[in-house]
């Protein structure tokens, strides 16, 4: 077939920091889709987008060609408002396994789509498939039936939502391109505008252990999304949030769940338990609902009887064992003091080399890998008390795990109060 445009001319456009044409953005990821432009082509573009950047039609135009390459999924069968939210990616953050059942709790259905961790970032799915039995693939009329009858699904995203993104990422992956703001923007609310909520909130995280590690870059990524998501239709508001220290006290795959299970319960700690029920009032507030009190159905059970039903939906025990390590080292406190630093990247780190993370998509994870922390910033420590244990099937990674904590405490003299500001602030 003849091609409507030329891709080295489009590569020239963007190179030379011009605009391009919503024409010539829907041909792009057409042919790029289809195999007409090449990846080394797809990578110079790429590379002249991150460089040079995109206005917002640009990247508007960009990300509903994204959503044209697949599928579009429909809940207006179900007769209620429908809530996702979506995070950028963080160390220990759980915060998707108890939010999805407490939103369901007040009649909002939640459709979340969730993905495996890649890096020092832990993945949704892959904690939720350290539950025995539990299947993070359904069809999309098993995700509609069980949004129907439980109210909340979290599950792996179809083939056929945004399968240019699929085939895009993949190559930002390899490129040095994944940083570029206009195709972060795009790659993830494609996917998101194409699952069809009604309203989503994200929480675009800052700090150390996050993919953006300053705050300019942050707002402005988080900007970017709120606008495509109305721009879309979708009732779209963002939170940025603090990821310099883990949440909570755990990071790893099974331990997160075991933790989500103690937030679900009424406890948990309360970094988790916040920033669960500050997303639940914002997704509740998005979706049209009035006078929750999502707290409450923490502390009552009715958030813990909708876990157990979506668990159990997807083939999980919600009440099975969950895998525990083999093996453990603990790491100790150097000095007296107040703990006022537990760096979010190297816990990150240190937890992907024992085993709970991937360095490739393929690779495999330990269920019960993973780092338990026994104090976090502004607790008062003591010289040989216990501060993590490191947990793994194979202790030949405790060697590489200590190495990435060299650096990650901080201990200043009694007296010290560190300061950490969860939510940072708010962008609609």
């Amino acid at each position: 077939m003849t091609e409507t445009f030329d891709a080295v001319d489009i590569i020239r456009t963007k190179r030379d920091k011009g605009t391009l044409s919503p024409e010539q953005i829907a041909w792009t990821i057409d042919a790029y889709t289809r195999g007409a432009i090449a990846d080394e082509q797809m990578s110079a573009l790429n590379m002249a987008i991150l460089l040079n950047g995109m206005d917002r039609e640009e990247i508007s135009h960009w990300t509903t060609a994204m959503i044209a390459s697949g599928e579009r999924m429909d809940f207006a069968s179900l007769g209620k408002a429908t809530a996702d939210k979506h995070s950028t990616g963080g160390v220990g953050d759980k915060i998707t396994l108890p939010l999805a059942p407490l939103v369901a709790v007040f009649g909002v259905a939640v459709p979340q789509l969730s993905g495996r961790g890649l890096g020092h970032t832990g993945g949704t799915l892959d904690k939720l498939e350290s539950i025995p039995g539990w299947r993070a693939l359904l069809t999309n009329d098993e995700m509609l039936k069980q949004l129907a009858d439980v109210g909340a699904v979290i599950c792996a995203a179809g083939s056929g939502l945004a399968p240019a993104d699929k085939k895009l990422y993949a190559l930002r992956d390899v490129t040095g391109t994944v940083e570029a703001i206009p195709l972060i923007a795009s790659s993830i609310m494609s996917k998101k505008i194409a699952e069809g909520t009604g309203a989503l909130v994200l929480d675009v995280k800052v700090g150390s252990g996050a993919f953006m590690k300053d705050d300019r870059n942050a707002r402005e990524l988080a900007e970017t999304m709120v606008a495509l998501g109305k721009d879309a239709g979708v009732n779209t508001v963002a939170l940025l949030t603090d990821m310099s220290t883990p949440l909570g006290l755990t990071a790893g795959n099974a331990i997160e769940v075991e933790e989500s299970v103690e937030v679900l319960a009424g406890g948990g700690p309360e970094d988790v338990v916040e920033l669960t029920v500050k997303l639940a009032e914002e997704m509740l507030q998005a979706a049209g609902v009035a006078d929750a009190d999502p707290a409450a159905a923490l502390r009552d059970g009715r958030a813990m009887d909708v876990w157990k039903s979506m668990i159990s939906a997807q083939g999980g025990d919600p009440d099975a064992p969950l895998p525990v390590a083999r093996e453990s080292e603990v790491v100790y406190a150097p000095a007296d003091g107040v703990l006022v630093q537990l760096d979010a990247l190297s816990v990150g780190v240190a937890a992907w080399r024992l085993g709970a993370g991937r360095a490739r998509k393929e690779d495999a994870v330990q269920a019960g890998a993973g780092v338990r922390m026994h104090a976090k910033p502004g607790a008062t420590v003591r010289a040989g008390e216990p501060l993590m244990t490191l947990l793994t099937d194979t202790p030949e990674r405790f060697d590489r795990a200590k190495e990435a904590l060299r650096d990650a405490v901080v201990i200043a003299p009694e007296g010290s109060r560190p300061g950490r500001l969860l939510i940072i602030d708010r962008i609609a």
